[in-house]
């Protein structure tokens, strides 16, 4: 029940204006928005440059009209740059917080130019750092205010005794406790 025959509408927001509510009518699948399902339309519209939200809902008529939507995905045929808008979330009357539109922002890159060389750095920081959490490493933490460790050991016990000496002797991480 995750699938809706109620018409589909979206308004596409963008930096120079909107297209207006526009109903979401041909597919390229025979049967338009069922469960699990990726649907594809062509929506005419004046370039609205870089787009920040959309607003999609349904007219809820009809039977099955509660709606799970996953995400919305628009690929500007100008600058071909995909804008994706998150959703995750039920578009029905009787489910969720019981509203049929939802307004939407972009989270894709295009939004965050910085985003790339944060992912970037995110990934060298693993590569450098997941040592310590490989199967068998005993991770300690040294709390400044009981001058004690705190260990996690593999079995994902944790001793928080706050013992002044360790018998495995290496500190790993040092952590301020407030």
């Amino acid at each position: 029940n995750a699938g809706t025959e109620a018409d589909v509408y979206i308004s596409v927001y963008g930096e120079r204006g909107d297209t207006g509510s526009r109903q979401l009518l041909r597919s390229q699948k025979l049967k338009k928005f069922l469960k699990g399902q990726t649907d594809i339309f062509a929506v005419e519209a004046v370039h609205l440059g870089h787009l920040y939200k959309v607003v999609i809902g349904h007219n809820g008529l009809g039977s099955g009209n509660g709606w799970f939507l996953d995400k919305v995905v628009i690929k500007d045929p100008i600058t071909d740059l995909d804008y994706t808008f998150l959703c995750h979330r039920w578009l029905d009357q009787g489910q969720d917080d019981g509203n049929i539109a939802r307004e939407l922002t972009v989270t894709d890159a295009s939004t965050f130019p910085g985003r790339q060389e944060l992912e970037l750095k995110r990934e060298e920081t693993w590569a450098a750092e997941k040592w310590k959490f490989q199967k068998g490493n005993m991770l300690q933490f040294y709390n400044r205010l009981t001058h004690g460790f705190i260990c996690l050991s593999p079995d994902s016990r944790v001793d928080a005794l706050g013992d002044k000496k360790n018998k495995y002797g290496k500190v790993f991480f040092h952590v301020d406790v407030c």
